[in-house]
């Protein structure tokens, strides 16, 4: 009786420490994964079209262009897939960069494998989630204040200034806005944008709410849309 085989996930790493390398590869081949690398960044992005992955893995600090780079580049050709970056130890920059260059989520170095790999299993289930979810959410546009929001393109619209937004920001204005006032704990909002299984801590969600609140033009000392409910999360004043 014949059979269907059934396809491996692929992750694509863009790492050029050969030692680090080494190590994911085997850690993630040993999960079930199929793994391509790519050493360069200047060559990343030729890898992503040619390798499809449904998740990278990629290094800020690379040869022939960084990782902000790279992410940058892959999401200007709007292509579908997590990213999670590598960052060094202690550069809280890097972290606020990277989410801010379109990236899904950060593991700092040097990393426990077993944090790499929740990380790695918790994006992917989110990735699988979303088709299911895609209902659950209206995908007209709507407006934050002055700022027009089209969630089919990813893009904000300040008058003349257009700022692109991720998929996690969209999503996070996307829940608020559909409950104006509501608020929001951290818990709740980590747990629906970021899945039940994230590995991690609030302070990825507050970077987050930063980068949200500089494409509104809302990050003033007292922003007037996306408010701090002290001790408990947020809420939108559309």
């Amino acid at each position: 009786m014949g059979f269907t085989r059934r396809m491996k996930t692929k992750i694509l790493i863009v790492e050029d420490d050969p030692n680090i390398l080494l190590g994911l590869e085997t850690i993630l081949t040993g999960e079930g994964y199929e793994i391509s690398v790519c050493k360069r960044g200047d060559k990343a992005l030729e890898s992503v079209v040619k390798n499809q992955p449904a998740l990278i893995i990629l290094d800020v600090m690379l040869p022939g262009a960084n990782g902000f780079e790279v992410c940058k580049q892959i999401r200007t050709k709007k292509i579908i897939v997590r990213i999670l970056m590598l960052t060094a130890k202690g550069q809280e920059l890097d972290k606020v960069i990277g989410l801010d260059s379109g990236a899904d989520d950060y593991v700092t170095k040097p990393f426990g494998v077993r944090e790499l790999v929740a990380r790695v299993h918790a994006l992917l289930r989110r990735t699988n989630g979303e088709v299911q979810d895609a209902n659950a959410i209206n995908n007209n546009s709507f407006r934050v204040g002055t700022n027009e929001i089209e969630p089919k393109t990813l893009m904000l619209n300040r008058g003349r200034t257009d700022e692109e937004l991720t998929a996690r920001e969209l999503k996070i204005l996307q829940l608020m806005h559909a409950k104006p006032g509501e608020v929001f704990s951290r818990d709740r909002l980590l747990t629906e944008v970021w899945g039940y299984n994230y590995f991690g801590t609030t302070r990825t969600l507050d970077q987050c709410i930063v980068q949200i609140r500089k494409k509104l033009g809302d990050s003033g000392e007292h922003p007037k849309h996306l408010l701090t409910v002290h001790g408990v999360g947020y809420k939108l004043v559309p």
